[in-house]
């Protein structure tokens, strides 16, 4: 069963760092692009971050940008999300995404960031106290 299971979230003090991780299950998560949604309380869900499976380029929002870092383990079939330098406005449910399609990627068009997301992980809190 495809599965994509996120921990690593909880509460973290303002200027703070944390890393959630999302594990894959029935399939390799490297052949594929990857990237991570939030949505904060009372907000639309945005794509964050993304990067491509064929060159690993990777996209960020300008919010996170310089703070933020997407990673892959190939062994561990695992993707990553390093938090730092935390902001109360990171305060949000993180998901991570894919799609099972070698020929889908990443977008970046006016601004808005596209993330491949026919699988999401169930999300996990992140809380920045200030």
């Amino acid at each position: 069963q495809v599965q994509l299971v996120e921990s690593g979230g909880g509460l973290a003090q303002s200027g703070g760092s944390l890393r959630l991780s999302c594990a894959a299950t029935a399939f390799t998560l490297d052949y594929y692009a990857i990237g991570w949604f939030r949505q904060a309380p009372g907000k639309e869900r945005e794509a964050i971050v993304c990067s491509d499976s064929h060159d690993k380029s990777t996209y960020y929002i300008d919010d996170v940008k310089g703070r933020f870092q997407i990673s892959r383990d190939k062994a561990k079939n695992t993707m990553y999300l390093q938090m730092n330098s935390l902001k109360p406005e990171d305060t949000a449910v993180y998901y991570c995404a894919t799609a099972l399609t070698f020929s889908a990627t990443c977008t970046s068009e006016d601004g808005r960031l596209g993330v491949p997301d026919d699988y999401r992980g169930q999300g996990i809190q992140v809380t920045v106290s200030s």
